[in-house]
């Protein structure tokens, strides 16, 4: 939980939001954000508002029975979303979601974004941004796979829906998201014109140490990495075109 003044975390939230629509990752009403705060409470974004035009008075705090404590509007629809995100990962505190077209497209397309295209990205996000198959929002299935993902990933990939990410704080969140969209346009672009190559595989495991050594990853929550994930889509099946 954040132990940040609210009024902060409210200024917080509302200026990655901004940067969030800025960078086009959402359209009409897309996207919502929270942020854990003490005594099982949660500060979020409200349903039906456009990121770019909420400001620090429109956002709520609710407790984890989902009932309004403060702010004049109404949650979000997909709250059993970000609270399956902090179930997993009880070091999360902040999650984003949003529907960044680079990266929504090559889920379409069949194809997981490869971070090992880049040395700097797997000591940042892992040697993986796994892909989930679609599910309906909400769905128990689907949330309770997404968690078993996010228990091991800080990104995750919503098949033909977005994508979510969880942070130390609402940038690191951004971040993780901005890195994700990045890598899959270089990816994208790679894949009009041939096959992405990776880097070398035992520069993978000592950027995965260094990973580690700077407390990021699941092994430095004490987690061995998984050897696959649930319902997953392949890292590449082609060139696109």
């Amino acid at each position: 939980m954040s132990h940040t003044p609210l009024p902060l975390l409210q200024r917080e939230m509302v200026k990655y939001l901004a940067r969030v629509d800025r960078k086009g990752w959402v359209a009409n009403h897309d996207g919502n954000a929270s942020i854990k705060l003490s005594g099982n409470r949660f500060l979020i974004t409200p349903t039906a508002f456009s990121k770019a035009n909420i400001n620090e008075q429109d956002l709520l705090v609710i407790n984890h029975r989902k009932q309004v404590l403060q702010g004049p509007h109404r949650p979000f629809s997909e709250l059993s979303m970000h609270f399956a995100a902090y179930q997993a990962r009880p070091d999360a505190k902040a999650v984003l979601h949003a529907h960044c077209p680079e990266s929504i497209a090559l889920s379409m397309l069949g194809h997981e974004i490869m971070p090992t295209m880049i040395a700097e990205a797997v000591v940042s996000l892992g040697d993986r941004i796994p892909t989930i198959g679609y599910f309906f929002p909400g769905s128990e299935e689907g949330l309770k796979d997404l968690g078993e993902l996010l228990a091991y990933y800080d990104v995750v990939v919503l098949g033909n829906h977005g994508v979510i990410s969880v942070g130390d704080d609402m940038e690191q969140a951004f971040l993780r998201m901005e890195l994700c969209e990045h890598l899959a346009g270089i990816q994208r672009r790679t894949l009009t014109v041939g096959y992405p190559t990776t880097i070398p595989e035992e520069d993978i495991v000592r950027l995965l140490h260094k990973r580690k050594k700077a407390g990021l990853g699941p092994e430095s929550r004490g987690l061995d990495l998984p050897g696959s994930g649930p319902d997953l889509v392949g890292p590449c099946s082609g060139p696109i075109g």
